[in-house]
């Protein structure tokens, strides 16, 4: 997702809601080739054959492969991994991609200019068998990675090689996993990094449901699954909330205005769904005068301010 967002054209996310901030953050990115590594080989990647694909399609990018990553005979690759059809589907992607990587290379070894002229403009190089270890910099700033060659030891793991390698680079991303962050009072997993629940009903140290507290997302099952996961686990979540209502928790005042009391109170700016349609109105406005969907608004206060006026 990273990798796929750096490489793209700014211009490609007009049609979609992506904030003007962030438009315009992205449209300033000067990059030309992106690097992506790995530790260990291309049939062990984590990310889906839909995320795969999807880099591949990026307009005017091309994916440049090493093809030393592909030459290891890894018994653990014939034994296991190609038994899962996930694997099956990514392997057939990236052997489409070593293919036009070829026919390119051959058109520019015979002389076709007009297949060189016609190369995208950006290139995301992918590096596998990669290991880091040690970020180079000249004059404080980044100027390379050095990488470690790795090799499979068959089993599913890594060999290093002593061999080592420095990829010229001017910026460094580091996406190596995701871990949770504890909450205070609220019980923690610190070996899986998680909040420890079932369905999503937050346990404690005996492993008694504790009332009220309750976790979705990657905080509760941790970094696994796209959107359709992640909307089914909240509704999940949701279900066991709804179904516990009763036994953890009953409202001093009942009646349907004392929310809105208690926030007026307190001087706390709220939103009502008045509000909320007053906001959509006004960003699809100000998409309409740039022929795009919407302009999200992105500032809480100014967001605040339109949904509470009648002008918008």
């Amino acid at each position: 997702d990273v990798s796929r967002m750096l490489i793209k054209y700014a211009d490609d996310l007009l049609p979609t809601e992506v904030p003007d901030n962030v438009y315009q953050g992205l449209n300033a990115n000067p990059i030309e080739e992106l690097h992506l590594f790995g530790r260990r080989g291309p049939h062990y990647v984590k990310f889906t054959p839909l995320e795969l694909r999807e880099l591949g399609e990026v307009n005017d990018v091309e994916m440049v492969i090493d093809e030393r990553d592909f030459a290891f005979d890894d018994p653990y690759v014939d034994e296991t991994l190609l038994k899962n059809k996930q694997v099956v589907v990514i392997s057939r992607i990236m052997n489409a991609w070593r293919d036009a990587q070829r026919e390119r290379e051959a058109a520019v070894s015979e002389g076709a200019q007009a297949a060189e002229g016609a190369r995208p403009t950006r290139r995301l190089h992918l590096h596998f068998w990669s290991k880091p270890v040690e970020v180079v910099t000249e004059d404080g700033r980044v100027a390379g990675l050095k990488i470690e060659r790795t090799r499979p030891d068959g089993e599913g793991g890594i060999i290093d090689t002593g061999e080592f390698e420095i990829v010229p680079v001017q910026s460094l991303y580091r996406a190596v996993g995701y871990y949770g962050s504890p909450v205070d009072e609220i019980p923690f997993d610190s070996v899986a990094g998680v909040i420890p629940n079932v369905q999503g009903r937050v346990l404690s140290a005996d492993n008694a449901p504790l009332p009220g507290v309750y976790a979705t997302g990657w905080i509760k099952r941790g970094p696994i699954g796209l959107i359709g996961h992640t909307k089914s686990d909240a509704m999940e979540t949701i279900e066991c909330l709804i179904e516990d209502r009763n036994t953890w928790w009953q409202p001093e005042a009942t009646e349907t205005g004392a929310i809105p009391a208690l926030l007026a109170e307190r001087g706390v700016e709220y939103t009502t769904i008045e509000g909320w349609q007053r906001i959509d109105e006004h960003e699809r406005a100000l998409g309409e005068a740039q022929g795009r969907e919407r302009v999200k608004v992105v500032p809480r206060d100014e967001m605040t301010r339109i949904s509470r006026t009648d002008e918008g």
